[in-house]
């Protein structure tokens, strides 16, 4: 690819350069100047008025799950359980009779309590089993048909960790939380490689519609009834249809009892090296705050109460964080409660992650957290002091109809205030990365920017700012995005913008830095570059709207909470 951009603005991953082209002869990025090139090439693109930046890095994404996802029965693109019934019932009619009903992503708030029945599925399909994961995929919707095949009944204990919504009589009614929708899960039929594969491809052009060049895969491991992307990564980059970088995060069980087996056997997946690597792995410490399973160090404000589930213990934390750190892998934590927060912080505190012991065995550490919801005022300084990157997911941190009405009332007014502490983290000196966690929620990293500067979203419920003090500066966030989460990727071709270096870029439709903070959502991707190559392209035909025109299948891209 031989390719001038030409009188654009140039945010190069941590500030604007005072240049305003880009030369790029096959596919490496020659020159970063002002003018007209001395040699011009024959393609040129005129970015008056634009930005580009270093391809978008998702720090937090699952590629082939929402891939994979967006190719069954979909309910991301769907409003309120109406629309998610006509949806169900369109995509039974549409496929084999006697199949499994699978998919998902629909939203906790549609529904009283975040919990939907079995009964509104036994009328869309009483003969044919379905199970579809919330949109957080922390929770599974099944009908009575699901439910008869996996055994599942009055009698049904809640597994360790999992919750079983049930009647008053005790019977279940179609809701499963954690580790219970593996009740369920494990009588799917497995998928094959061609759909992981399918997943993976659907998953990375959709990614790169939205300017994203690099991610970290956030499971790489049999969860919740998908099975590991990891051979069709491998495969990708082998055939050259991986046109992304990759880290992938191998997923550290619930159930392990012989750590240092463990540690061999994630050894064993080790790749260093090359487009997809796996150096990074992932601990998911607790649950969500819907389903009350977030882990909390004081009981939820609501009639149910609890702490919430912590899902390993204090030793666990503290002797695998040391096994694996010591193996040279970086360690990936899911955390929302303010209690899995400080187990975290704790178990990295006792490896010793602080400044003056940031190098394992000539390797330099990059230890991170993700989510962090819900974080103790007292322990926003140890990210910092620790040395541990706060991996935020932004587009929640505004007045959402799932926070309004599945947070709020159970975190209660103290713990309210310490909600997605962004400011806080930046002026502690903590390092940022951004990520989506899609098919979570929409993977445009220009919603997330736009939340992140104004703790507010055009589609929420409330358009009241969340905690209008945590907002962090246009650069802060465009710089997270790039290369603060490039920096947990440990990439040496994303997250910046310098010659010689390898073409992975985004222009963006606009210049944000010349537009009210209140219209950055307006912003889309108009192009992308990855590897030197050119990925996604509608400078010629200007979209209408803020969502990317893509090859992939239509995948979810919804504003519904949390995480995985």
């Amino acid at each position: 690819m031989n390719l001038d951009i030409l009188d654009v603005s140039i945010f190069d991953g941590h500030s604007i350069l005072p240049a305003n082209r880009i030369s790029i002869r096959d596919g490496i990025i020659t020159e970063i100047g002002t003018g007209e090139a001395a040699d011009p090439a024959e393609d040129t693109i005129l970015a008056t008025g634009k930005l580009i930046t270093p391809g978008f890095v998702d720090a937090h994404v699952h590629t082939t799950f929402g891939g994979q996802e967006s190719l069954a029965c979909d309910l991301s693109r769907t409003q309120g359980l109406e629309a998610s019934v006509e949806a169900i019932g369109d995509y039974v009619a549409a496929t084999a009779a006697g199949d499994w009903v699978t998919g998902g992503g629909w939203s906790m708030a549609d529904f009283p309590g975040g919990a939907p029945s079995a009964a509104i599925l036994d009328e869309l399909s009483p003969d044919r089993p379905i199970i579809l994961l919330s949109a957080d995929h922390h929770s599974a919707w099944v009908n009575s048909k699901a439910m008869d095949l996996a055994g599942l009944d009055a009698s049904t204990p809640a597994p360790p960790g999992g919750v079983i919504e049930r009647d008053e009589a005790g019977a279940p009614t179609g809701c499963l939380h954690e580790s219970a929708m593996d009740l369920v899960s494990a009588h799917v039929p497995a998928a094959t490689d061609p759909d992981i594969r399918a997943g993976l491809l659907a998953g990375q052009s959709y990614l790169h519609g939205f300017g994203i060049t690099a991610w970290m895969d956030a499971i790489v491991g049999d969860y919740s009834g998908h099975r590991s992307p990891f051979d069709a990564y491998v495969e990708a980059e082998d055939t050259g249809e991986l046109s992304a970088e990759v880290v992938g995060s191998l997923w550290w069980p619930r159930d392990v009892d012989d750590i240092d087996a463990q540690v061999a056997a994630l050894l064993e997946q080790r790749r260093t090296h090359g487009g997809f690597r796996t150096t990074s792995v992932k601990f998911m410490l607790d649950g969500i705050v819907e389903s009350r399973t977030a882990a909390m160090s004081a009981e939820y404000s609501c009639p149910c109460g609890g702490f919430g589930t912590s899902y390993f213990t204090r030793e666990h934390l503290h002797r695998s964080f040391a096994a694996l750190d010591a193996a040279g892998f970086d360690i990936h934590c899911h955390a929302i409660g303010d209690a899995a927060n400080k187990a975290a912080l704790d178990a990295f505190d006792a490896i010793g992650t602080g400044p003056g012991d940031s190098e394992v065995k000539g390797r330099e550490r990059r230890h991170h957290i993700a989510h962090v919801q819900v974080v103790d005022p007292v322990d926003i300084p140890r990210f910092a002091q620790l040395g541990i990157t706060a991996n935020l997911q932004a587009l929640w941190a505004c007045h959402d109809q799932q926070l309004l009405d599945l947070n709020l009332p159970y975190l209660g007014a103290e713990r309210s205030r310490w909600l997605y502490p962004f400011k806080s983290f930046a002026d502690a000196g903590t390092h940022l990365a951004m990520g989506s966690d899609w098919p979570v929620s929409t993977p445009n990293p220009w919603e997330a920017i736009h939340v992140a500067v104004n703790r507010s979203h055009p589609d929420a419920g409330d358009p009241a700012p969340l905690l209008p003090e945590q907002a962090i500066d246009l650069s802060t966030a465009l710089s997270a995005y790039t290369s603060g989460s490039a920096h947990l990727l440990r990439s040496k071709i994303n997250g910046t913008i310098r010659t010689g270096q390898i073409a992975n870029l985004a222009l963006a439709s606009a210049n944000p830095f010349d537009i009210p903070p209140q219209r950055l959502a307006e912003v889309h991707n108009q192009l992308t570059i990855a590897g030197g190559r050119i990925v996604h392209d509608v400078t010629t035909a200007e979209p209408t709207t803020a969502e990317p025109t893509t090859t992939a299948e239509p995948v979810a891209d919804t504003h519904a909470e949390r995480q995985s």
